[in-house]
């Protein structure tokens, strides 16, 4: 499975009354955060007229989870975690749900 076909089905097990309140948010794939290179996502509001936007990090991702499970667990755990910005949520209630 592709690192993409991961984030796809950490979007498609969304509960469904969840993700029918994502409204103009694009989540995307990409390398590394040039500023942050550890980073494995980051959620950055869009404005007014530009969609919200959430990116996944590939390869931190798959430098610290090797094993294709724990990397499907971990970016499920960071689309959740971002996806919880996208709804106002901040770092410490992420870390009470155990989404850190």
């Amino acid at each position: 499975m592709t690192f993409e076909e991961h984030v796809r089905r950490a979007l498609d097990a969304l509960p469904p009354e969840l993700a029918r309140r994502l409204d103009n948010v694009a989540v995307v794939v990409e390398d590394e955060n040039a500023e942050e290179p550890d980073l494995y996502g980051l959620f950055e509001g869009g404005g007014d007229f530009m969609p919200d936007k959430v990116t996944i990090y590939r390869l931190p991702l798959e430098g610290d989870f090797p094993d294709p499970d724990d990397l499907e667990d971990e970016i499920r755990i960071t689309v959740l975690h971002e996806i919880g910005h996208y709804f106002g949520l901040d770092e410490d209630r992420l870390g009470e749900l155990g989404y850190e």
